[in-house]
């Protein structure tokens, strides 16, 4: 891997956390949207709204980490993707918004009819934005994109098969994701019988997903014959067989109701098939743009780098505090009894003074190899202390317990 090749896999990373987390989100409004009338109905329109309530604003970071990433690092093609599929992304940003404030004006509708409505447009909101950014993909992966302004044509470029396909897809995971996460959620509640029909849903949207991938292989072999023979039989098919099997193994998974471990082979199938896309797809990024070509230069690749891995220190303690909150049940609503009232569940902030001395010094060591020295070896040495930075700034920020299970302070001590 070459320092021009990093800020591209940051990017990569960041689409796959947004298509699994981000993904997930979408489908329970697809879930909304089909979930008919009725009290049943509205008992999965509420689960499908609340489960969502603590992270759906957190997970729009990725998208915007993506952009940022993709237009500071390799500013030619993103110019050359903006303009030319200006259209698609037009049409997901605008749901992001409708979909976002049809989120949180739910929480004032006075009437049953207001509601749906807000329900209405939340739903829709959320199978569009996907389906969107798919056809994104697969103008991209087709590579109907080329440099310019715009580079392609603004409506080919992404209504044709591989970009339908792919959009379909993108609504298809989204699904499959959300039913598989909102199982596991609402077993953790205890509601067995919520947990079962999301159960359903989840082994019918893997199944419908499975079949969109199957019919898309078909498309790509007639549409985009390179990124196919890549895909089957180049750098991209152990990525495929890996998303295939991780996939297999969550449908059984569903089957056997063991809900917890079916959240990440989920993930890793979807991810994979991400991985698939950019491993066959190397080493273009456009159609007539190689990555190296669309790369910024050596300083700027530099600062990204050094930027991504700081704010990384910062963003995945929070994201892991409060996916660990989530997932604990700790926002969920209940009333204080007895002594609850008086010893709150706390714990100090205990950061690590030896990791912050170690994460400063593998950032200027990374910092310094990277912007000085000229050899291939030594910009490795440097790409892999900005990664110790990262893990040690980790360290020193979430301090040495805030992992750890919390424990209730006793009265009359402060914490």
């Amino acid at each position: 891997m070459h320092l021009y090749d990093l800020p591209l896999a940051f990017a990569l990373v960041g689409l796959a956390l947004y298509t699994v987390l981000g993904g997930a989100d979408f489908g329970a409004g697809f879930w909304q949207l089909v979930a008919g009338k009725g009290e049943r109905a509205d008992e999965i329109r509420d689960h499908a709204h609340h489960a969502m309530a603590p992270v759906w604003e957190a997970n729009h970071v990725w998208l915007i980490f993506v952009l940022t990433v993709v237009w500071t690092a390799y500013p030619a093609a993103f110019g050359s993707i903006a303009s030319t599929l200006s259209i698609p992304l037009f049409i997901a940003g605008i749901g992001i918004v409708m979909r976002g404030g049809a989120y949180a004006l739910r929480a004032g509708t006075r009437t049953a009819g207001e509601q749906r409505r807000v329900d209405t447009v939340f739903a829709v909101s959320s199978v569009l934005t996907p389906f969107a950014l798919g056809t994104v993909i697969g103008g991209i992966a087709s590579e109907r994109v080329h440099v310019g302004n715009p580079g392609g044509s603004l409506t080919s470029s992404w209504l044709n098969p591989t970009s339908i396909t792919i959009g379909l897809l993108a609504v298809a995971s989204a699904a499959y994701m959300a039913a598989v996460f909102l199982s596991a959620d609402a077993e953790r509640h205890g509601d067995r019988d919520l947990a079962e029909r999301f159960r359903l849903r989840a082994l019918a949207a893997g199944v419908a997903a499975g079949a969109v991938a199957s019919a898309g292989l078909i498309v790509l072999r007639f549409d985009a014959h390179r990124l196919f023979t890549h895909l089957t039989q180049g750098a991209g098919l152990p990525a495929l067989v890996l998303s295939l099997l991780a996939g297999v193994t969550t449908l059984a998974l569903i089957w056997r109701r063991r809900y917890e471990p079916a959240r990440y082979t989920a993930a890793l199938a979807v991810a994979s098939t991400i991985a698939g896309w950019a491993l066959a797809q190397q080493p273009l990024f456009l159609r007539d743009l190689t990555v190296q070509q669309a790369a910024a230069g050596h300083d700027t690749q530099v600062a990204i780098i050094v930027a991504v891995l700081a704010g990384g220190v910062i963003l995945f303690p929070s994201l892991a505090l409060l996916f660990r909150l989530t997932l604990g049940g700790r926002f969920v609503h209940a009333e204080p009894t007895g002594d609850e009232q008086t010893t709150p569940m706390t714990r100090p902030l205990q950061p690590s003074a030896r990791g912050a001395r170690l994460a400063a010094a593998s950032l200027l060591a990374g910092t310094g190899l990277l912007t000085i020295a000229n050899t291939g070896w030594a910009h490795a040495i440097g790409i892999a202390c900005f990664f110790s930075f990262l893990a040690f700034g980790y360290r020193a920020v979430l301090g040495s317990d805030i992992l750890g299970p919390l424990t209730p302070t006793r009265p009359g001590r402060q914490p």
